[in-house]
């Protein structure tokens, strides 16, 4: 097990060298996205006859951030920070009010930038009907979540030189301390807070990789051994 420090976009060559159980510190811009994110990633790009005009540029701008990049299958809590005050000098008839902005949270208006509160990782298998085809279509490094992925995600890694990072549940404000800046937000308004893309650029985000390229998967051991115990505690119990 070794320590890598990765900047992202992140090269094939990279990826490969990695192995399950390495701790990974990533640095760089990736996005945010969770079921509607991928299911729009689908419907609207990888399985359409052809990209619509009027999502061409969501869709050149995705492929830019996702081409060597990371998904981050999280639904972070979000605050938007107001602007900065007016100089002060105008009374309440004079825009007076806007010296005490409102604080503004969640899906909220305003005009200033957006930062995480917490930004902990979702179950990623709710993904695994997705995820495989969006790491082949734009080409993908990585995936963060929790919990691990299944036999199409794996194959996937190895086929396209990909891993599944594991970020630690339980430390959502603690992860948000990594993400220094929302670059962007897409598909807000259509989908919602949690489930729109988030761009970000994080400073050493920690993960673990529990899948890689050589078909190795501690979310495949873990069951394989919990099931093993469950059925020697079954059966043992039932043949005595």
């Amino acid at each position: 097990m070794t320590t890598f420090c990765l900047t992202i976009p992140i090269s094939e060559q990279d990826i490969r060298a990695l192995h399950v159980g390495d701790t990974v510190y990533l640095s760089g811009v990736m996005t945010t996205g969770r079921d509607a994110a991928h299911k729009y990633l689908i419907e609207t790009f990888i399985r359409a006859d052809g990209v619509p005009e009027s999502e061409r540029p969501l869709y050149e701008e995705l492929g830019r951030i996702l081409r060597g990049g990371v998904i981050y299958h999280c639904g972070p809590v979000v605050r938007q920070v107001p602007p900065p005050p007016p100089p002060i000098g105008g009374g309440v008839g004079e825009g007076g009010d806007a010296l005490f902005p409102p604080l503004l949270g969640g899906a909220g208006g305003g005009d200033g930038r957006w930062e995480f509160v917490a930004a902990g990782p979702t179950t990623s298998i709710r993904e695994e009907p997705y995820q495989a085809d969006v790491i082949a279509h734009f080409g993908m490094r990585g995936v963060i979540g929790k919990g691990g992925m299944g036999a199409n995600t794996l194959r996937a890694c190895r086929e396209h030189g990909a891993v599944y990072f594991h970020a630690v549940g339980g430390a959502a404000s603690l992860i948000a301390n990594a993400v220094k800046e929302v670059v962007a937000v897409h598909k807000k308004d259509e989908f919602g807070v949690p489930e729109a893309f988030w761009v970000i650029r994080v400073e050493r985000f920690p993960v673990v990789v529990t899948m890689d390229t050589h078909g190795q998967s501690i979310h495949d051991e873990v069951g394989a051994a919990s099931k093993a115990e469950l059925e020697r505690l079954v059966f043992g119990e039932a043949g005595v």
